[in-house]
């Protein structure tokens, strides 16, 4: 199994509705290790994260609030299965910044 570290998404901005960021490649597994969450406004902004379809029982991060001017490196070993996906939104449309890094193994 041939292992690939890789930024699997983003820089993105985050919407403020529930959207995919990232999906897992057929035949491979993900190991999310590092979530990089930026706020440049002004203003705290409420940021939510969730393995699978956005749920109460699959978020990581529920209304999380990230300070405004501020930087929310997130490190971790979350391994995802093949078609396993990432969504996030915030409390406020299109200012948080997201960056998934990790490896895949095909």
């Amino acid at each position: 199994m041939a292992r690939t570290q890789v930024r699997l998404a983003g820089p993105a901005l985050v919407s403020n509705s529930a959207a995919t960021k990232y999906t897992v490649p057929a035949l491979t597994i993900a190991v999310i290790r590092q979530l990089h969450i930026a706020n440049p406004t002004g203003s705290p902004v409420n940021f939510t994260l969730s393995i699978g379809t956005d749920a109460a029982a699959t978020r990581l991060f529920d209304a999380f609030p990230i300070p405004a001017g501020s930087v929310y490196p997130y490190f971790c070993y979350l391994p995802l299965s093949a078609a396993e996906i990432i969504q996030a939104f915030a409390g406020t449309d299109n200012v948080i910044t997201l960056t998934v890094g990790g490896d895949e193994y095909a």
